[in-house]
């Protein structure tokens, strides 16, 4: 690996945000079992699931959660 880092913590929050998910889709997309989950995270899952099944008003869309993210970094 001898290409020089890129100075990345010069982007901003919301740069850093979009660039951390583009190289996790890239993992993910080269090579899906990187990306599996634990035991211990899909019992979290499930937990969380079985919550939003029982008071589904609760859930907060991915768009808002990442509009507030972003608009945070900002």
């Amino acid at each position: 690996m001898s290409q020089s880092r890129p100075d990345f913590l010069s982007l901003s929050i919301a740069e850093r945000i979009q660039l951390a998910e583009d190289i996790w889709d890239s993992i993910a997309a080269e090579n899906p079992e990187s990306a599996a989950l634990t035991p211990l995270q899909l019992q979290e899952i499930q937990a969380r699931l079985d919550a939003h099944d029982q008071d589904p008003s609760t859930a907060v869309s991915w768009e808002q959660v990442r509009s507030e993210l972003f608009q945070r970094s900002h």
